[in-house]
């Protein structure tokens, strides 16, 4: 079960990702967060009432609201790495992250297996492959790299605190509902500011209703692999669910590949093989 909601979260992130990063290629980073996350909250709002998760409030929220924090600094810079691009360099990147739940999990106790552990080196070896590695260039690419580490720390604590943040499935919803708000609350206060500084809400030709069902999947999918990751960490070790839920890049490099026809150079095919390999002895150990 770890190994299955793991890698389905891998695949609901990557698939945001890459949505996220088109969407910032012509809307405001911020706008994008606030309006997808903003669609996110009806949905789970909807889902807590229906499953009457207000009875799971408790202390361990705070962990959510702390995660809700983070998470859009973490986002955006992360969509404005995406949007600098090439997604295929700039998303394997952000898997380093994974460092911070795995280490969480070191300190709580839980040791790998040999095989696992074997997989967890060949897993992230794989992924960092799988972006280039591309570390000269133009000052704009310094700037993606940089904006990059910063979001690669705040997802990994992202990841950290929602596993923290409810032990059921029902307390599962109402902790990514009161993330969500927090999220939303946070990126609004941040987008005002940028706009009073000014900075532009929305693109010239006005709100993108065109893309609103794009914006709609990048908010939910988001929702769905932080759900997904929570019920990775609960059913097993951390360290397990949290390197296979980093393989999230491949996912997107694959999507920049298929869509917008970024090709892939050896070193990338390489690390996406052995990102498979790692994923395999995870599942397998």
């Amino acid at each position: 079960m770890t190994a299955l909601f793991a890698l389905a979260t891998s695949l609901l992130w990557g698939l945001a990702d890459f949505g996220g990063g088109l969407l910032t290629r012509r809307t405001p980073a911020l706008t994008v967060v606030v309006v997808s996350q903003s669609i996110a909250v009806v949905v789970l709002g909807a889902l807590v009432v229906a499953t009457g998760g207000w009875s799971e409030a408790g202390p361990q929220l705070w962990f959510a609201v702390a995660a809700g924090l983070v998470g859009p600094v973490a986002m955006l810079a992360f969509y404005k790495a995406l949007a600098l691009g090439p997604m295929g360099v700039v998303s394997p990147l952000g898997s380093i992250g994974v460092a911070v739940p795995v280490g969480v999990g070191l300190m709580l106790g839980e040791r790998p297996g040999l095989l696992q552990f074997v997989g967890i080196l060949v897993a992230v070896a794989g992924v960092c492959l799988a972006g280039g590695p591309q570390f000269r260039g133009a000052p704009v690419q310094r700037q993606a790299i940089a904006l990059t580490l910063l979001a690669a720390f705040g997802f990994g604590a992202v990841m950290a605190l929602i596993a923290e943040a409810s032990t059921t499935l029902t307390g599962l919803f109402l902790a990514l509902f009161v993330q969500r708000v927090t999220n939303v609350a946070a990126g609004g206060l941040a987008l005002f500011v940028s706009v009073r500084r000014g900075g532009p809400a929305l693109p010239a030709d006005g709100f993108p209703w065109r893309t609103l069902r794009a914006l709609a999947f990048v908010g939910l999918a988001d929702v769905a692999a932080n759900g997904t990751y929570s019920i990775a960490a609960q059913h097993g070790p951390v360290t397990v669910a949290a390197v296979l839920a980093s393989l999230y890049p491949v996912v997107t490099a694959v999507a920049a590949r298929g869509v917008l026809r970024e090709r892939l150079r050896a070193v990338q095919a390489a690390g996406a093989g052995l990102a498979l390999v790692g994923t395999v002895l995870l599942a397998s150990g």
